[in-house]
This record gives C-alpha cells, sequence and structure tokens, in this order.
C-alpha cells in the first residue's frame, strides 16, 4: 500500500496536502500534532473525522500555518503501517498525538512512554495496559472510551428484535484484538437468553469475510453482528454488500453503516469523539499532562433504523422499537 500524508487546513476543515516549505512559523511558537488514523486516507469518514476534530481545535485558538503543524497518517487498518508511521510520528517530535483506535495507541507506546498520546475509538484502554486507570491514567497517553464490552450483548438484543426468527447468528470479530475477543464474549453471555447459536467470523481480509457470511446464510434463519474493530471500519463495504446479497438481517455498530443500507446500528457518536478529543490536545498543548485527565466515556449513543432496508429483507419494525430511535432512515 503506498503510504499517504496528509496535513489539516483548519480554515476549510479538511485534509488536504501540506508542503514541508510550507511549515514556516508566521508568528508565535508553532506546535506540532501527529495523527495516527485508523482508515484510508480518501474514505469519507475520514474526512468527517478530521474535519470534527480540526473544527474543535479552531475554535480553541489554534490554526495550521500560523501557530499549528499537523502531520497525519493513515494506517487503513494495516498493522505494519500503524507501527511504520508511529515510529515516523514520533520521530518527528510532536507535542502531541492523535491516535486512533488501540492499533495506532500500541505501536506509539512501544515507540516511546513520553511523547503525550489522546485517544479515541478504543476500548478498553485498562486491560490493553494502555492506562493505568479510567480516572487516573498515570502515563503518556488519555482519552475516549468507545464503549463497555456490555454494549455487544445490547446488539444481539436489537437483532432479535428487528429480526425475531434469527436464531444463528455471525458475529464478526478481529480476534487479534483484546478488544475482538471481549465483544464476542459479551455477546456470548447473552445469547442463551435469546436462544441464538454464535459463530465467529475473522474480518481480518476478504476471503475470511466472506467465507463467513457464506456460511451463515446457507443455514436457515441466520444473521450478522458487526463488532467494532479497525479491520471492520476498512471492510464495512463488503460487509454491507455480503448482508444485502445474501439477505441476512445485520446489526452495526455505527450509524454511517445504517445510513449505507445497513438494517440497524447501535452505537457512540464517533464524530463528537474526535470533537472531544480536540479539547484533551488543547490542555496538553497548554501545558497539562497526559496522566492527569481522566479516560472518558461516550456520552452519545444513537439508535438507527433503516426502514428501507428492513422492507428489502421483509420485516416489520416493530412500533416500540422505532419510537426509541433517534433516526429512522426512509
Amino acid at each position: 500500500m503506498m503510504k499517504r500524508r496528509a496535513f489539516i487546513s483548519l480554515l476549510g476543515g479538511a485534509a488536504a496536502a501540506w508542503p514541508l516549505a510550507a511549515r514556516a512559523q508566521q508568528g508565535g511558537r508553532m506546535r506540532r500534532i501527529g495523527m495516527l488514523m485508523n482508515l484510508a486516507a480518501d474514505d469519507p469518514q475520514s474526512t468527517a473525522r478530521v474535519t470534527a476534530f480540526a473544527q474543535g481545535l479552531q475554535e480553541l485558538g489554534w490554526t495550521v500555518g500560523r501557530n499549528l503543524q499537523i502531520d497525519t497518517r493513515w494506517a487503513a487498518a494495516d498493522a505494519d503501517l500503524f507501527r511504520r508511521y508511529a515510529a515516523e510520528l514520533v520521530a518527528a517530535a510532536p507535542d502531541v498525538v492523535l491516535a486512533s483506535t488501540l492499533l495506532a495507541v500500541a505501536p506509539l507506546q512501544q515507540v516511546s512512554r513520553t511523547v503525550p498520546i489522546v485517544f479515541v475509538n478504543v476500548i478498553d484502554p485498562v486491560g490493553g495496559g494502555y492506562v493505568a486507570s479510567l480516572a487516573r491514567p498515570g502515563g503518556n497517553a488519555t482519552g475516549f472510551l468507545l464503549y463497555e464490552y456490555s454494549i455487544s450483548g445490547k446488539w444481539l438484543e436489537l437483532l432479535k428484535q428487528i429480526a425475531p426468527h434469527v436464531t444463528r447468528v455471525a458475529v464478526l470479530r478481529d480476534p487479534a484484538m483484546t478488544a475482538g475477543i471481549g465483544q464476542f464474549a459479551a455477546i456470548q453471555t447473552v445469547a442463551p437468553l435469546f436462544g441464538v447459536e454464535l459463530s465467529p467470523v475473522d474480518v481480518r481480509d476478504v476471503a475470511e469475510i466472506e467465507r463467513g457470511v457464506v456460511a451463515i446464510a446457507r443455514e436457515s434463519n441466520g444473521g450478522l453482528i458487526v463488532t467494532g474493530s479497525p479491520a471492520q471500519g476498512v471492510h464495512r463495504k463488503l460487509i454491507l454488500t455480503l448482508a444485502a446479497r445474501h439477505q441476512l438481517p445485520a446489526v452495526y455498530p455505527w450509524r454511517y453503516m445504517a445510513a449505507d443500507g445497513g438494517l440497524i446500528s447501535y452505537g457512540p457518536d464517533i464524530l463528537d469523539q474526535y470533537r472531544r478529543a480536540s479539547g484533551y490536545v488543547d490542555r496538553i498543548l497548554r501545558g497539562e499532562k497526559p496522566a492527569d485527565p481522566p479516560v472518558q466515556a461516550p456520552t452519545k449513543y444513537e439508535l438507527v433504523i433503516n426502514l428501507k432496508t428492513a422492507k428489502a429483507l421483509g420485516l416489520t419494525v416493530p412500533d416500540s422499537l422505532l419510537a426509541r430511535a433517534d433516526e429512522v432512515i426512509e
């Protein structure tokens, strides 16, 4: 994969190429931010996330070219790229690094335990060893918790509510991540309550995903649960296409997946995490240590239902579920 670099224009609110020659200070001390992102540079979600972060920084008085320089790497869920880009960013001596997902935090901390890190979209940072505790991180990293494992059981509950006939469920997860194992375990805990048999499907590459979805589609009364992981984000178009092709009811963790044709989603507001992260980055740039600010839990969860997809699957969405939805796509 070609290495991609992007620099953020806070005035425009979007990722754009920023030549090295244009980094000259324009008065005042130039501060340096690194960003290690889990998606590809050309992913529409990348633009939305970078824009949310950039707008937050601008509101706090930071402008690229005047008092701020931002260097971004896009790893596209590739572990080798995460390691390479982590080393590059740390070598550039940033004042702080924004790390998206645990796949970014781990290699950054392997390279340096002193460069401040603000993370987003991370599940179980204590269990992963990135912070000492949520209340007192204690090291060089703090940030924003994606969600607790317990939300995974909620996905199965929602799937059964919108598709009561489902008795076999393929759970798409990344087994290379402790979070992937933890999310699957949480679903396993509640599966007997709903009379559901689970099958784990790895999402590390396209072939694994296709095999797993086709296998559950061959069974009667099948469904899908897509757990949160960097690989899932990169392969989401394939997952959505396979679910539609095989007429499988599926629940997703992010609103944008329901907006792109998924049946139902429930999870935190991802863009809100990037907006809030700008506040932590600002505090660190102004002298606060990352060991002190607590790791924060999500403040916004969204339940989104795609009625068009429900109709295509022959499903009637219960009024009680529609009443609880934050958004209904028709």
